[in-house]
């Protein structure tokens, strides 16, 4: 049967980085798991959470408030005040993940052909949502210090329009790992205000610092601006699988997202909200992340070293001081390396990975790859680059 399909249907493409785990999950061999951005079982806090689902309160199943549990809500301004961006009740909405909140922000914020501008790289599912309403996508390049502001006039000049929508991760971005600084955040709010763009800020690392120095967000820096559009989440903090997230947004958008939410699941999951208002209300989340911080700063270095060792000259790396990932790139002699025709052959070698190509809006990037350490040990994380240079090895040699 054919269907009338929608037209904004042919832009539900899907995520290379979703699928990756049901992929994973059909493999019989042993696989050392770069591909997916989530810390390993080892380092979610399961006691914790399993003592908290035993001990829920009554009305634990019913249907809750849709801008979120009350409970919670409050320890989400105590936690937005210990962290520097102190906000209101009346600008929260509690979000089925990271991800309901950006759906928020292009469902509300977005109109057919209006201009998107996203970073190169950066997370696909961020682009694909905004496509998935019909914007037109249009990429930014990224260097070591986050989203090349400087480069958005002429971009804005060339595509006609003014953007209705900046996206960006400003903190250990995903794909690359880097921080916006505190120069361009500057520098791209003074623009939002020349255009009257969104700035929607995907923060789901900001809390994961291990190295340096915080930079202040658009929130802290803006003073609230109402074109900053906040998204926070707790699936990198505690555990992916709970899905519960929130944003941060002015309060004339949060009486719509809130009716926009009502139409898409009524409110987000009652009981794993409770759970985490619990754990964050028990003071546990603190020595969580200090347990957490020093195992990722350790891995992540594990794996630079193990790339440089095993690579050398051929490869170039971003070096973050949070998060979950680096980005790494072929150079000199395997600068044609194509990571997606790369991919089966580490597969079967026991390694996975992202390709490049899938964090790009315009298909580039496509000798580059995003490589997550915060799911391995220093020890998976060496073997995991050995079986990535046997990959290599078998690919060029054909």
């Amino acid at each position: 049967m054919t269907f009338d399909l929608a037209t904004r249907a042919s832009e539900l493409t899907g995520s290379v980085i979703d699928s990756s785990t049901e992929l994973l999950a059909q493999q019989r061999h042993d696989i050392v798991r770069f591909a997916m951005g989530a810390p390993s079982e080892d380092l979610i806090p399961m006691e914790q959470l399993d003592k908290l689902f035993s001990h829920m309160p009554t009305g634990r199943y019913d249907y809750g408030e849709s801008a979120g549990e009350p409970a919670l809500r409050e320890q989400i301004l105590a936690l937005s005040e210990q962290m520097g961006n102190p906000t209101s009740d009346d600008r929260l909405v509690v979000t089925n993940g990271a991800m309901q909140g950006l759906d928020l922000a292009f469902k509300l914020l977005v109109n057919p052909g209006d201009l998107v501008i996203v970073e190169n790289p950066t997370y696909p599912n961020g682009y694909q949502t905004a496509r998935s309403y019909e914007a037109d996508v249009v990429s930014a390049p990224v260097d070591s210090h986050g989203l090349v502001v400087d480069s958005l006039r002429e971009i804005v000049a060339r595509s006609g329009k003014t953007p209705k929508v900046i996206y960006t991760i400003p903190n250990f971005q995903n794909p690359t790992g880097v921080t916006l600084s505190r120069e361009r955040k500057t520098q791209l709010l003074a623009l939002a205000e020349e255009w009257g763009s969104v700035i929607v800020e995907d923060d789901p690392y900001g809390m994961l610092r291990f190295d340096g120095t915080d930079v202040p967000s658009f929130s802290s820096l803006g003073g609230h601006n109402p074109l900053v559009f906040r998204i926070q989440t707790f699936s990198k903090l505690i555990a992916p699988g709970l899905r519960v997230g929130w944003i941060d947004v002015d309060p004339e958008l949060q009486k719509l997202a809130v009716n926009a939410k009502q139409a898409m699941d009524t409110c987000t999951n009652a009981p794993n909200q409770l759970v985490v208002a619990k754990f964050l209300q028990q003071g546990h989340l603190a020595p969580h992340l200090d347990r957490l911080l020093p195992l990722y700063k350790e891995r992540k270095a594990a794996m630079n070293q193990a790339l440089s060792e095993t690579f050398g000259e051929s490869i170039r790396m971003t070096d973050p001081e949070g998060g979950f990932f680096l980005w790494a790139t072929f150079m000199a002699e395997r600068e044609q390396l194509d990571t997606q025709e790369l991919f089966p052959a580490a597969l079967e070698e026991g390694v996975a990975y992202i390709p490049g190509v899938a964090f790009t809006a315009d298909n580039s990037q496509h000798n580059a790859l995003r490589l997550c350490f915060a799911t391995s040990s220093p020890d998976r994380i060496r073997e995991g680059v050995s079986r990535l240079e046997r990959a290599v090895l078998r690919v060029q040699s054909v």
